[in-house]
């Protein structure tokens, strides 16, 4: 039994309901963020890290930064591109724009490569677009949230070292992380954003990134410095004079994230310990377990949940089954409803779904998340729950689900 409040199930692509240890731990007492307990605790978290994504590689590196995951943006645009280069950003729905206005902010030129709303751009038009440009980037939103469309990124990552090898691959992965699989090191991904209120179980506040050796190579042989301070990794790794040509000689002398991961206290910007915590628990919880047992629990619920809607008449943004992600579904409403004629006669039955995103359709179409503790902890019952409630709340409206 829950100790949380009697409150509707939350299941929209994120936030996620929490486990309540993880949300014991945000109410773990005040610490030194430079203490020795919670130096160890932080440094345990970037090593748990690493193994969520599965990459083995000491060359890379990961972050763990106070902000949502749209901070993740800025540290890819403003670290890994400078002013003028070209970027290359596949389109799957409301997120790559958004990314894309990210790079145009630090003056970095995105090109967008889009599909149909419910597709993905296809490889051989990926394949034409870099060899027409070079382009410094490549950037894929694993799971769109606006559409639940799922990118598959070993192909992509394979096809972008084929054609063009120095283009590095950035995986938005903030509706991914934890409920898809991701071989960061097998796949040669360079870099992984995502953040923590999603599949990963904790609550909002952190953006999470893991960057390869190419990229921080990339990163250090910048001709300029980043157009920004707090997202500089100039700030959170060690200012090597000699190797970072473009660095002042007052810049910050401490490796922040190395220096965690290696248990000894370092300072930048002082980080969320409460937050920190609570990720400790969730990925302890999360590494517990079998990682491709807990992908598979995704697999299989989503599979269960898409039959289901499936059977109600209601269709599906991402319509072909390779384009479906396992974490999320959204399906567009029948007869011509209206999400706010149906959203509200869920939550008075206790749940919550999310509205559409997507600015072309969005009052056509609902979202339903299903990760985390929703799928993995077997004394919920949440997914059904959703399910049964969906078929009211269509009633409600006048639509009769078989």
């Amino acid at each position: 039994m829950s100790s949380q409040a009697e409150h509707p199930t939350l299941l929209i692509p994120g936030p996620i309901e929490f486990d309540d240890a993880v949300l014991g731990s945000m109410s773990h007492f005040s610490q030194s963020h430079v203490g020795p307990p919670f130096v160890a605790t932080f440094g345990e978290t970037l090593t748990m890290l690493r193994k969520l994504l599965q990459t083995s590689d000491p060359a890379s590196q990961p972050f763990i930064i106070s902000g949502s995951g749209t901070l993740g943006w800025d540290l890819v645009a403003a670290n890994l591109a400078e002013r003028g280069e070209e970027v290359l950003v596949l389109h799957t729905g409301y997120f790559a724009d958004s990314f894309a206005d990210c790079f145009e902010t630090y003056g970095v030129k995105a090109t967008q490569l889009k599909a149909s709303i419910g597709d993905r751009p296809q490889l051989p038009d990926i394949e034409k677009a870099l060899k027409e440009k070079k382009y410094k980037l490549l950037t894929v939103t694993h799971v769109d949230t606006s559409t639940g469309v799922l990118s598959e990124i070993k192909a992509l990552s394979e096809l972008v070292h084929r054609v063009s090898p120095e283009t590095l691959v950035v995986v938005d992965g903030v509706c991914s992380v934890g409920c898809e699989e991701i071989c960061f090191d097998e796949w040669k991904i360079d870099a992984v954003l995502t953040a923590s209120q999603k599949a990963i179980g904790c609550p909002p506040g952190l953006s999470i990134s893991m960057y390869s050796g190419r990229a921080m190579e990339v990163f250090k042989t910048r001709k300029t410095p980043p157009a920004s301070y707090f997202a500089s990794l100039k700030n959170w790794l060690p200012s090597m004079i000699h190797y970072y040509p473009f660095m002042p000689h007052h810049a910050n002398e401490v490796a922040v994230m190395q220096n965690y991961e290696a248990k000894k206290p370092s300072y930048f910007a002082t980080p969320p310990t409460q937050l920190i915590n609570a990720l400790h628990t969730a990925l302890t919880q999360i590494l517990s377990g079998s990682l491709n047992e807990r992908f598979a629990a995704h697999r299989e619920a989503s599979q269960r949940i898409k039959k289901t809607v499936t059977s109600y008449g209601l269709k599906q943004l991402a319509e072909k089954p390779e384009n479906q992600a396992n974490g999320m579904t959204a399906m567009y409403l029948p007869n011509d409803l209206k999400a706010p004629e149906i959203l509200p006669n869920i939550l008075k039955r206790g749940v919550i779904f999310a509205g559409g995103l997507h600015k072309e359709i969005a009052a056509r179409y609902i979202r339903f998340g299903h990760m985390g503790v929703s799928v993995t902890d077997p004394k919920r019952d949440d997914i059904e729950k959703a399910l049964k409630v969906l078929k009211e709340g269509l009633g409600d409206a006048g639509y009769k689900a078989e």
